[in-house]
């Protein structure tokens, strides 16, 4: 071997044996020298996910994902703003840099990737499409349906998913195609439509919202299962990187039975090495995220593990009671699971 050789592969194992940092993401560096993360929020109630309570507060899953990530890179759930947007504002506003990251219920898709210029996070909940009918129609399934009129949230996956559907079939929809979700759901309520296409927990929220739970059926019928993910601009590595991070330690703490209430206690007497490192006790969490090696702690003691998110926002401890079927742990009959702490 050469020496020109020698000193490449000298060169390469010390690259490989090197701890990795973070590369600074543009996304990162401009969120800590604005020392507010900009996120998502809804032109009006997006129950369950993102609404205003009767304080002025938003509240919701999606919010507090954003509060998570908020905590993860500045300390401090508080140092967010949420920015309301429509649901065809979304992706101009992530790419003007109006908003830092989306947190809407939103979909990963082919040409939200390859056409748009996004990237996405892991899933943080796996939705279905389903159809609510009025239950006087006596409707078995949605191809009962034919020549019926449909509700669809404008600019969103479900119009192309009611489409495609409907043909599978061989049926024909009229299709009502709104935007803000409140008026989506007035004009199903009050008679408008005789069908209403939405997020399937977002069909089982509205029902119990609106008091009317006898009077209208959720047909049997699944459009289609969608993963819902954080969306950041592509080409933006390590700020995706912090994205999954966030979500991953909201899992991994659920997985490990760490808790808002209990993660001191935890930090002061870790279980496990993986446990010490996640929170903090033992260094290398976030150096190579560009972050404090305490985050995942703080995103833990002040918004809570994935189960508190959920029991708060959506569960048993919301107004809505929702189970969690398939967005629950690997270990507990569902489908997510944190990445690995090693």
């Amino acid at each position: 071997m050469t020496k020109w050789g020698a000193a490449a592969l000298a060169l390469g194992l010390m690259q490989l044996s090197a701890p990795a940092e973070a590369a600074g993401g543009k996304t990162l560096e401009t969120v800590k020298q604005r020392g507010v993360l900009n996120c998502t929020g809804h032109d009006g109630s997006y129950l369950g996910f993102a609404e205003v309570n009767d304080k002025g507060e938003w509240k919701g899953m999606d919010i507090d994902l954003c509060r998570a990530v908020a905590t993860a890179v500045l300390g401090d759930p508080a140092k967010l703003k949420i920015v309301p947007i429509s649901w065809a504002q979304r992706w101009p506003s992530l790419q003007s840099g109006d908003v830092d990251i989306v947190i809407k219920a939103s979909g990963g898709t082919l040409s939200r990737d390859t056409e748009l210029g996004l990237q996405f996070s892991m899933s943080y909940y796996l939705g279905t499409t389903k159809v609510m009918a009025h239950k006087e129609l006596n409707l078995t399934s949605l191809k009962d349906a034919d020549g019926g009129s449909i509700c669809i949230p404008a600019g969103t996956t479900q119009e192309q998913q009611v489409a495609a559907y409907a043909q599978k079939l061989g049926i024909k929809l009229e299709p009502v195609v709104i935007e803000k979700t409140e008026e989506l759901e007035q004009a199903y309520f009050s008679g408008r439509c005789d069908l209403y296409a939405q997020w399937g927990p977002v069909l089982a929220i509205a029902r119990i919202a609106k008091g009317k739970v006898e009077d209208h059926v959720i047909l049997p019928d699944v459009l289609a299962v969608e993963p819902e993910v954080m969306i950041v601009r592509q080409g933006d590595d390590n700020w995706v990187d912090v994205a999954n991070w966030t979500l991953s330690a909201l899992l991994f703490a659920e997985q490990e039975g760490i808790t808002s209430k209990n993660v001191d206690e935890m930090k002061a007497k870790p279980t496990s090495p993986q446990v010490a490192k996640f929170l903090g006790a033992t260094p290398g969490m976030g150096k190579g995220l560009g972050l404090s090696d305490d985050w995942a702690y703080n995103v833990i003691k002040k918004v809570g593990n994935y189960a508190e998110i959920f029991d708060r926002d959506l569960g048993k401890d919301s107004p809505y009671k929702m189970d969690r079927e398939l967005t629950n742990l690997w270990n507990n009959g569902g489908v997510l699971f944190p990445l690995v702490v090693d």
